[in-house]
């Protein structure tokens, strides 16, 4: 029995449902190399930071807003090990990345509003970049009104940086929103895909100095994965939206999971830090054999097996039509801009 892996995901033709996510090991050319030859569907390269982009607005002579001032003026009091030292160097690196490989670059921007990522996510299409994440973060409570004023800004940056460009925006949320189900649906107009969750250093308090810390840990390999609950509820709510499962996808059991609760594809990061590229072909392999084992022959086979309660058989079958126009869209290596659609991504007027 022969298997079909691609998928297609805000856009974007993967020859498998696994990505691996932004981290510093995806600068090395040689590790790319092996991440392919083992089977990833396409690449995100670790994160550019506001302030850096920032720093490159004012080398072009942009001017900047008194946000921006003041987010450059906290970077200037904190030290930062940057994964890329500057914008230039970056640029560098999607260029080298997306030339050199065969798979998918995905450029990450990491920070709190749009600014002036508008120019710079022109600069990283034309660098060679297949699309570009967003990792969202929001300020201080004390900075807003309300929840729904958080809510509002991240949808004016996505709409804007998404204006600026022709390539697919995946927006990668955290857990602190009221409902990320809602959130999804709201960003259908701007948003190529979802990425749920993106991770963020857990806080602690140092006895000795009476100072919060901050700690970082890779995911371990027995832990579940964290977003399947929200991963089950946003594609319920809101089947139309790309969704990337992240966070604790640790072998072939997690990835499966991920994609029977609504997930497009998944992204793995801390099982290769500990396994190495071999992890990727472990995980497919186990995907392969669960496929095997309940007679699929192609991921939208799986995908019409997902565990999901539907109201009425209209709904159901709306559901069945919304996926095969996912896959049927594999001809393409870019989407068509926004997607502009009802829950179930009918076209609306």
């Amino acid at each position: 029995m022969s298997f079909q892996l691609h998928t297609n995901f805000g856009g974007l033709l993967l020859k498998s449902p696994l990505i691996v996510g932004a981290c510093p090991m995806t600068m090395n050319e040689q590790t790319r190399r092996a991440m392919q030859d083992a089977g990833a569907g396409a690449i995100v390269l670790p994160s550019l930071f506001e302030e850096q982009v920032i720093q490159w607005s004012i080398k072009i002579g942009r001017p900047i807003t008194d946000r921006e001032k003041a987010i450059l003026d906290q970077s200037k009091r904190t030290k930062h090990n940057w994964a890329c030292p500057d914008a230039e160097s970056y640029l560098a690196l999607v260029n080298r990345s997306s030339t050199l490989g065969n798979l998918p670059i995905i450029a990450s921007l990491n920070g709190f509003t749009a600014g002036g990522w508008m120019d710079f996510a022109g600069e990283l299409q034309e660098a060679g970049a297949a699309a570009i994440e967003l990792n969202v973060h929001h300020g201080r409570p004390a900075n807003y009104e309300s929840s729904a004023e958080i809510e509002t800004t991240i949808q004016d940056a996505v709409r804007d940086l998404n204006a600026a460009i022709r390539i697919p925006l995946f927006i990668k949320l955290g857990r602190n929103f009221t409902s990320i189900p809602h959130i999804a649906r709201q960003m259908l107009s701007g948003a190529s895909g979802l990425v749920l969750h993106g991770r963020a250093p857990t806080v602690d308090l140092c006895l000795d100095t009476l100072k919060p810390a901050s700690r970082w840990r890779l995911t371990k390999a027995h832990e579940e994965p964290e977003s399947l609950d929200t991963l089950m509820q946003v594609h319920s709510y809101c089947p139309a939206m790309p969704l990337a499962a992240s966070g604790g996808i640790g072998h072939s059991d997690h990835l499966i999971k991920a994609l029977l609760s609504g997930a497009d594809v998944a992204m793995v990061t801390s099982a290769i830090y500990r396994e190495g590229p071999d992890a990727i072909r472990s995980m497919l392999d186990g995907l392969t054999r669960f496929m095997e084992s309940n007679h699929m022959r192609s991921m939208l086979d799986l995908q019409t097996k997902r565990p999901l309660e539907f109201t009425s058989d209209e709904d159901r079958a709306a559901y069945i039509s919304v996926l095969t126009a996912h896959l049927d869209a594999t001809e393409t290596t870019t989407t068509s801009h926004a997607i502009h659609g009802d829950q179930w991504g009918h076209p609306t007027a």
